[in-house]
């Protein structure tokens, strides 16, 4: 406790795992604002990410259940850098690396599927115009 306030426990570094463009679920739906527009949905086997026009959010799914999800909001204002990955000989994942305020650092990997390259894209893209304006 801080200051009178509990003090989030962010890991410094977190990876998402990413396949697939879904439409958005009634459950996230409730945490979009009004204020925001869904630009992108995508999704593995448990996490689930949503582009906005103002942030990334993403339910990461905890524990063996999958019942326990931890919430994610990135702002587009707070990244600080990004770079885009692409698959190597053994590392074969191609992944969007995000550093934010406060030295925290998120990838976004895409899993191996048909449209690995085009999703990454996709995201890339997004996020350089809600980064650009």
């Amino acid at each position: 406790m801080q200051g009178g306030f509990a003090v989030a426990d962010v890991n410094l570094n977190k990876v998402f795992n990413f396949y697939d463009e879904v439409p958005l679920s009634d459950t996230l739906r409730s945490f979009v604002s009004p204020k925001e527009n869904v630009l992108l949905v995508i999704k593995t086997v448990r996490d689930m990410a949503v582009f906005t026009d103002k942030r990334i959010l993403v339910a990461d799914k905890q524990g063996s259940t999958g019942k326990k999800v931890e919430y994610y909001t990135i702002p587009f204002k707070n990244i600080i850098t990004y770079a885009v990955e692409t698959a190597g000989t053994f590392d074969l994942d191609p992944q969007i690396k995000l550093t934010l305020c406060g030295g925290i650092t998120l990838e976004l990997r895409f899993m191996k599927g048909k449209n690995t390259d085009q999703l990454l894209l996709k995201v890339y893209y997004l996020i350089n115009n809600c980064m650009i304006g």
